[in-house]
């Protein structure tokens, strides 16, 4: 009784009862033609969800995935996309929307683990989902989100460390590109740069990316021309990726992943947005924070709060934000095909600073309000675009 009821769910949202019949229309008309086409499409698409759910459900019986009625709410939910995928790290960097005037909540879905909240952000339909830290997290809610949701984009923001020397706390910064910076290969202690990564000739790892080596940061050393560490070098890794757009098991190699190039054609418009200053009335920046688009984020599940390594990876790779979790939600969407952009406001100055303490203790609040304001403004933007 509970599959029957998905046929006439399914069968009502695929808008079936609304076409009209062929057998009162002339049968020799292009319009009988064109209704009875409409109507085997349609049947078509929905029958083969309708089996899709089946399976899954059996599967649920089996394993105990998912339930029929979460399938079902999914089902309902994407009969009224599509939506703006919202991925946001943590609960404190949602908190701000969540209270924002410019959001209105619907319904809730939960299942994996997760929390899909339903609802619009400047009237624009919207998905909005807590990953949790880290990129493993972060792409598995990602992958989560556009697997069983009609998503049409995806929008990340939160805070950041800052590695730029131009920009400062309280900014918002907008890369391009992302990379993936906490995948290596850790070359052995006596090689060096002119000798072969392990497995370099089958192609599973690279030289080109360029590497760090742990001997350049020592320290203490008096009377000694060089210097060595048996920590080596480590390589710096492209991502394999799997287009579903390409051959399944035929992977590509991906550093520098691209957000959407709408998306950052729009991002473009917020450049000098001025942002808050304030954390409260008596702790304020001696400066108005703004949006800025650079050209390189990266990523790793490692909180950067060190000055060394700041700086060498600003020079080696010319980044501004360095977060956690952007590259991996930019690289299941690359892979996946869905635009997608990432707004990441400047909480501290990873390790940079003169504080004897991280920044981020005092300013994460004040990063996160203005994330979501440029996020917001983002939406507006895009709406105003799409309207064109």
């Amino acid at each position: 009784m509970e599959r029957f009821s998905y046929v006439l769910y399914l069968y009502k949202a695929a808008g079936l009862s609304s076409i009209q019949d062929p057998q009162r229309l002339d049968p020799f008309s292009p319009r009988t033609q064109q209704v009875h086409r409409e109507k085997q499409m349609a049947v078509a698409h929905w029958l083969v969800l309708f089996v899709t759910i089946i399976m899954v459900s059996n599967a649920r019986d089996a394993n105990g995935a998912l339930s029929a009625t979460t399938l079902e709410a999914i089902a309902k939910a994407n009969v009224n996309g599509p939506y703006i995928g919202i991925v946001i790290p943590n609960l404190f960097e949602m908190g701000p929307l969540l209270n924002s005037s410019s959001y209105s909540a619907a319904e809730i879905i939960n299942f994996s683990g997760r929390r899909f909240r339903f609802g619009t952000v400047e009237e624009r339909k919207v998905i909005l989902v807590m990953t949790g830290l880290s990129v493993i997290n972060a792409a598995i809610t990602t992958q989560l989100l556009l697997s069983f949701f009609d998503v049409e984009g995806v929008i990340h923001y939160g805070i950041a460390g800052n590695a730029n020397p131009d920009l400062h706390i309280g900014d918002v910064a907008i890369p391009q590109y992302w990379a993936h910076t906490g995948l290596w290969n850790w070359q052995r202690y006596g090689q060096g740069p002119e000798d072969e990564l392990a497995l370099e000739s089958n192609g599973d790892y690279t030289r080109t990316l360029g590497y760090l080596r742990f001997a350049n940061y020592t320290t203490n050393v008096t009377g000694c021309a060089s210097h060595d560490n048996l920590l080596n070098n480590i390589w710096y890794q492209p991502e394999e990726v799997f287009p579903v757009t390409g051959t399944p098991e035929e992977r590509q190699h991906e550093f520098w992943v691209p957000v959407g190039s709408t998306y950052f054609e729009v991002a473009k418009k917020l450049e000098g947005l001025k942002l808050e200053s304030c954390v409260n009335a008596t702790t304020c920046l001696n400066y108005t924070p703004s949006v800025s688009t650079v050209e390189r984020g990266v990523s790793a599940s490692i909180y950067l709060d060190n000055s060394a390594y700041r700086s060498f990876i600003y020079d080696k790779f010319n980044v501004s934000p360095v977060d956690m979790e952007s590259a991996s939600v930019a690289l299941i969407c690359y892979q996946q095909n869905t635009p997608f952009i990432a707004i990441r406001a400047l909480s501290d100055l990873a390790g940079g600073g003169s504080a004897e303490s991280n920044e981020a203790d005092t300013f994460v609040d004040l990063a996160s309000n203005n994330a979501v304001t440029v996020m917001v403004e983002f939406i507006k933007q895009l709406s105003s675009r799409n309207s064109l």
